[in-house]
């Protein structure tokens, strides 16, 4: 099939030239003598002194670190509560107004309506009642 290509195309599927034989630079690796034992004996100075050695030091495992910043987190949490339950006076509150026993929670409430409007259909219902 490729003899009906164009020249330019037979070109790419040309083999190329063999690749240069070069002479072997070192002997085989089962034909090279092994380097020879030696003894740590001559080292054993310079290592230090068992005695002198800190005590290994134990990580943290993945569950014990979970269980710590756990236990971390709520008690940074009592400690804000805490400090928010000491610092909370409701009678100096500038946004309350009027009597909180008699709060009127209201839902599903149309996001147009102002409080102007509200006030003026609350009434208007009142009146109805």
């Amino acid at each position: 099939m490729t003899q009906y290509l164009p020249p330019n195309l037979l070109a790419l599927f040309a083999p190329r030239e063999p690749l240069p034989h070069l002479k072997q630079l070192d002997a085989l690796p089962w034909e090279k003598k092994p380097w020879p034992y030696c003894g740590v004996s001559q080292y054993l100075s310079l290592f230090e002194d068992p005695n002198e050695t800190p005590p290994a030091t134990r990580g943290e495992t993945k569950e014990e670190r979970v269980a710590r910043k756990m236990h971390e987190r709520e008690e940074r949490h009592k400690s804000t509560c805490e400090s928010k339950i000491s610092n909370w006076d409701p009678n100096s509150d500038e946004n309350a107004e009027g009597d909180p026993f008699k709060t009127l929670f209201i839902g599903r409430v149309v996001s147009c309506l102002s409080r102007v409007m509200f006030y003026t259909q609350q009434f208007s219902c009142r009146a109805l009642a």
